[in-house]
């Protein structure tokens, strides 16, 4: 969802307008985030492309990692359940995420 458009698009498209008015974004994924993933350039790009945070119920293998070489952060669902409580439009807030940069 892009608040911006009001409209459903892909995570690169909504990602790369986001980056462009310098609105940081989140992406909630399901179980086994990052399987099949081409290894570091599937972390790098939401990192490039403004990402701040990746909130999943699991992470594959090697991913999280990943991930956190790149400088996004890796949340896992501390209930896999609250997974379906997010709807597509929903904001997501990350309570002191400031507080965690350099």
């Amino acid at each position: 969802w892009n608040e911006k458009t009001e409209s459903f698009g892909t995570v690169p498209g909504t990602a790369r307008d986001y980056k462009s008015s310098g609105l940081g974004w989140v992406v909630v994924g399901d179980e086994n985030y990052g399987e099949g993933s081409s290894r570091e350039h599937a972390a790098l790009e939401p990192r490039h492309l403004g990402g701040k945070a990746i909130i999943v119920k699991s992470f594959a293998r090697i991913h999280e990692t990943n991930l956190k070489k790149q400088g996004m952060l890796p949340l896992t669902f501390a209930d896999p359940a609250d997974y379906d409580k997010i709807d597509g439009s929903d904001t997501v807030s990350i309570i002191g995420i400031s507080d965690l940069q350099e």
